[in-house]
């Protein structure tokens, strides 16, 4: 096996433009780690984050770069070695995983590439009934449903609060999904669907073909359509798209409801909802590999979809992340690795 590898790598923080398909360095798998060879790898807003370097952050938060990196968190592939100290995973298995997250916020873990190492903890096999690029296109983004919506599943630090984030029972509840068509939000609507929920699913219009294919009850056009209309409707918001006025939700949920941020940021209502007696909850999602082998199941059957909004082969790694800075994205971007 070459030692030298392809890879997407930065040399220095900015825009698409920035991100250089060249050799790397190919690694090879410590204790307690599996080598992948990557088949396709996903893609998310923290990837795009910080490759701007995080300058949306207040300073004292922007990572300290070492150069080069390695972006990318979500891979699907093949075991191409197995480290010692390692059960469960045998070379030639599919294997699915979201990598070292959020440990390497600041530094990347190293997806887009031919071959990464990931913990075996954060391992599991690839749900035999869909292909590597659905696969490479749920991690993230389904565990932070999951981890929202069904169970933590840790009890590492919150970023965001300090108190852990709970889930609760959503059976008979009314789930509203704010953002219902992006990466996050399809997984969501389908989560809540599955925990027994009715969904309200919120997003623009050219999405509502597809949230009502995934089980969405009632649809609703932000851009024609006002919140006010379904006013104390919901028990739960999860709030998925983020960006400013993240409060008027709270009119959208009953007394005594809850408000879920996925991310939090800017987010200035915690007075009101504690009128409105409403628990406002965020929390980071985290690596778990166990968490994927139990949604792996729920992939498998086709309980739940991954919606593939574009693919590109990973030398074209900056033309995918201009696509996801254009917005309006349906479900996953994902790159094809040869």
């Amino acid at each position: 096996m070459s030692e030298i590898m392809k890879a997407v790598q930065l040399h220095e923080f900015g825009g698409p433009e920035v991100l250089r398909y060249e050799d790397a360095p190919r690694p090879g798998a410590s204790v307690g780690e599996v080598l992948v060879r990557v088949h396709a790898a996903g893609l998310n807003p923290p990837d795009l984050y910080l490759r701007d370097g995080y300058r949306a952050l207040p300073p004292e938060w922007q990572p300290e770069a070492t150069f080069p990196m390695i972006l990318g968190t979500d891979v699907s592939g093949i075991v191409a070695a197995v480290g010692d100290d390692v059960t469960g995973f045998s070379v030639g298995d599919e294997v699915y995983s979201m990598v070292r997250f959020p440990d390497d916020l600041m530094k990347g873990s190293s997806a887009y590439a031919e071959y990464v190492c990931v913990p075996a903890s954060e391992l599991a096999l690839k749900p035999a009934g869909i292909d590597h690029t659905q696969a490479a296109g749920a991690p993230m983004s389904l565990l932070t449903a999951w981890q929202f919506l069904v169970e933590l599943g840790h009890d590492g630090a919150n970023p965001f609060q300090p108190f852990p984030h709970a889930p609760v029972p959503l059976d008979g509840k009314t789930v509203l999904v704010n953002g219902a068509g992006g990466g996050v939000g399809h997984l969501l609507v389908q989560v809540a669907k599955w925990r027994g929920a009715r969904v309200i699913a919120v997003a623009s219009g050219k999405h509502e073909a597809l949230l009502r294919d995934l089980g969405a009850d009632q649809f609703i056009d932000y851009t024609t359509t006002s919140l006010e209309t379904i006013a104390q409707a919901a028990d739960v918001v999860v709030e998925a798209a983020g960006g400013p006025k993240m409060e008027r939700f709270l009119g959208t949920i009953k007394q005594g409801g809850a408000l879920f941020l996925v991310n939090p940021l800017g987010f200035s209502g915690h007075d009101e909802a504690a009128r409105r007696g409403i628990t406002v909850s965020s929390t980071q999602v985290r690596s778990n590999g166990g968490q994927l082998a139990i949604v792996g199941g729920l992939l498998n059957n086709g309980t739940i979809r991954v919606a593939i909004d574009s693919t590109y082969p990973l030398a074209e790694a900056a033309a995918a992340h201009q696509r996801a800075s254009q917005g309006s994205i349906q479900g996953k971007i994902v790159l094809i690795v040869d």
